[in-house]
Formats: C-alpha cells, sequence, structure tokens
C-alpha cells in the first residue's frame, strides 16, 4: 500500500514540542500547561496539535459540560490564583458528578488583561493539582488578551445508559443533599457575603442586618469557617458514581436550592415538600450552614435556600433504597441528609421550623435578571 494512504502512527499524547522559553502566547502554555510524559491512557494526543484525541472505553457514553467564570461576576479579581484554578475546574467536574460520571479529561479557554508569568504559574498549579486528583488531563484549549474570563470543557464517560439524570423523580421519593460532615448549604453565600460587607459593597437587606450584629471577631470566625467552601468547593465526583442505579433523579447545586430544585421538578413533572426539620432527624436546618445555624437557625435556612455556588449534589431516591444512599455516602466519605420529598402535587412547598407549610418560589441566580451581587 502506498505510503500516502498510510497515515503515521500517532505519537506519545505530550510528546508533541512546544517551545517554554520566552513571554509569548505558546511559550506560557508549554511552560505552565502542556506535560511531557504526563497524559492518561484514554488521552491518544494532548496539548500541541490541532484538536486532542480521545478514546473512552468500549460500552460508555461521553459526558460532556462547559462552564465559563468571568471576574466580577463569577470571582473577586483579587482572589488566589491556586483558588481560582481550583474552582474552574471545581465547578465543572460537579456536573459530571451531577451525571455519574467519571471525569477523563477538559479543555481551557483563557482570556487575560495581562500575561503575568508568576499568576499563570500559581493559577495552573491550582487547576493541575485538582485535575490530577481526578485523573483529568488537560488536552488543550486557546488563549487570548482580554477581560479576564475561564471557559471549561469537561470530558467524562458513564456506563451506558447509566447516566443520572434530572427527570425520573417519583412521587413518595426522597430528596437528599449532600454536604460536608463539617459544612453544609449556605456556606458559600455566607462567605461570599462576608467578603462583600468587608469591600463595603451591597448586601440584600435582611442579611446586611445581620452583618451589622455581627462583632469583627464573630465575622472573622464565620470567614474562617466558610471560605474554603467558596472559594475551593469539592466535587462529588465519587458520590456522583456511587448513584448510579440509586438515585432516580441528580442535579448539583450551584445557583441556590430553592431555584435548582425547580430543575428537577420541572423535568420530572412532580411536585416537591421541603422540610426544615424531620423526625428521622433529617431536614434542611440539619444540611445548613452549622457556622450561621449557631447563631440563628432561620438565618441558617435562609442561606440553604437561596444561596448558590454548593457545587453539592441533590438527588432523588425511592424510600426503599435508604440504606443504598448511606452506604454510598460512606463511601464518598460525605453526608448525605434527606431534607424533603417528592409530590404528585406540581409546585415548591415548605414547612418551616414551626411545621406551617408556604409556597416556595422557586427562583435561583439568574445572569440576566436585575444586578445583584454575584461574586
Amino acid at each position: 500500500m502506498s505510503t500516502l494512504l498510510s497515515p503515521p502512527p500517532l505519537p506519545d499524547a505530550s510528546a508533541v514540542p512546544l517551545a517554554s522559553t520566552g513571554t509569548g502566547e505558546f511559550a506560557l502554555i508549554a511552560r505552565h500547561f502542556a506535560r511531557p510524559g504526563h497524559a492518561l491512557h484514554h488521552t491518544l494526543l494532548g496539548i500541541g496539535d490541532d484538536c486532542a484525541l480521545l478514546r473512552p472505553r468500549e460500552g460508555h457514553d461521553l459526558a460532556l459540560s462547559t462552564d465559563m467564570l468571568v471576574a466580577g461576576q463569577h470571582f473577586f479579581d483579587d482572589v488566589a490564583p491556586e483558588r481560582l484554578g481550583h474552582k474552574a475546574l471545581a465547578v465543572n467536574l460537579s456536573d459530571l458528578a451531577a451525571s455519574g460520571a467519571r471525569p477523563l479529561a477538559f479543555s481551557l479557554a483563557l482570556a487575560l488583561p495581562a500575561a503575568e508569568d508568576d499568576w499563570l504559574g500559581r493559577f495552573a498549579r491550582g487547576l493541575l493539582t485538582l485535575a490530577d486528583a481526578h485523573a483529568c488531563d488537560l488536552l488543550g484549549g486557546d488563549t487570548t488578551r482580554g477581560p479576564l474570563t475561564l471557559s471549561l470543557t469537561v470530558l467524562g464517560e458513564v456506563p451506558r445508559g447509566a447516566a443520572l439524570l434530572r427527570r425520573g423523580a417519583q412521587p413518595g421519593d426522597r430528596i437528599y443533599a449532600s454536604h460536608p460532615t463539617g459544612g453544609g448549604l449556605g456556606d458559600a453565600r455566607l462567605a461570599l457575603h462576608l467578603l462583600l460587607a468587608q469591600r463595603h459593597q451591597p448586601l440584600p437587606a435582611a442579611d446586611a442586618d445581620r452583618m451589622a450584629r455581627l462583632q469583627a471577631p464573630q465575622r472573622q470566625a464565620l470567614l474562617a469557617a466558610t471560605r474554603d467552601r467558596l472559594e475551593c468547593p469539592l466535587p462529588r465526583v465519587a458520590l456522583g458514581m456511587a448513584l448510579r442505579g440509586v438515585a432516580s433523579a441528580c442535579l448539583d447545586l450551584s445557583d441556590g436550592l430553592q431555584g435548582d430544585i425547580g430543575h428537577l421538578l420541572v423535568a420530572s413533572g412532580t411536585g416537591a415538600t421541603l422540610q426544615a426539620c424531620r423526625p428521622d432527624g433529617g431536614g434542611l436546618l440539619a444540611a445548613a450552614c452549622p457556622a450561621a445555624r449557631a447563631h440563628d437557625p432561620d438565618w441558617a435556612l435562609q442561606l440553604a435556600l437561596a444561596g448558590g455556588d454548593d457545587y453539592e449534589l441533590l438527588f432523588t431516591a425511592p424510600p426503599h433504597r435508604q440504606a443504598d444512599v448511606a452506604a454510598a455516602a460512606a463511601a464518598a466519605g460525605v453526608a448525605c441528609t434527606c431534607i424533603g420529598t417528592i409530590d404528585a402535587t406540581p409546585g415548591l412547598r415548605w414547612t418551616d421550623l414551626h411545621g406551617r407549610t408556604h409556597a416556595l418560589a422557586g427562583h435561583g441566580f439568574d445572569h440576566f435578571a436585575p444586578p445583584s451581587p454575584r461574586v
């Protein structure tokens, strides 16, 4: 056969050379993001070519998600670069977790106001440390000059037909939220409000009143307890994989429980009742920000309902799968608390600390709603 019709064998996935000296775009990529000899078995060709090549395993579907982070909208301009790198990948991995997928690889598009070598090195360190923890290859991407903006696309694999979806919740299913054993839903929102207060930026009236009643040492202690949850969220990848075949529906909490659960209910054609407390010891208060709960349970519940940037999993499961949920949580090293039930009646309802049930509007964060603090 003519050699013209026989393509050459692929080089090692990470062996494509890039010049690493100088301050140009490709030198920066080579210095901070290209890692010769590091590619994993599923990456056939990585950084250095026009396209990367990836080979998923037989019998698996590809899962893909994209998220964008913009300075001043999703993070403060002065956030530590290592933390920004971590969070940029974490929020994308959280989407894979919600589908029960195992991470494979990701691409990065990065707009920078200036090419600062030290900043890029620290950013890459935070990004790639989390990538290595999840065996997730950086395949390539793009860089340009502009306002600081990050856009990542992640790819994962899930056994064919086993992906977790937003649709599938059934009346009678229990609603669970994951959270760390020492933290809860609303931690990130509390940290955000504390940082906004430090910067003398506006807060919602109720939150501004609470901040005004706190002494400086109290605010410092609250920020120390919650800041990592805002700036370094931990994607629940292991939990998502453990919930395959157990959860009837699942999504990740990024824009606040009160709004995000509405997406699951619409997709499933159901309603829900969330409960502040449950006879079994569960309920939203048990899953809510413990730092705020120690000051005011109502405040903790408000933060948990209307917060954002939690990057936890919200999922449903039939009552007879309770032991399986507990086993999945234990295997993943996180807590999963039952916070309500799925109803046949459409709409979202809320049973408060006094046992009174109210209708609850399902509105989360909206990038095109009237301006409000987000970073």
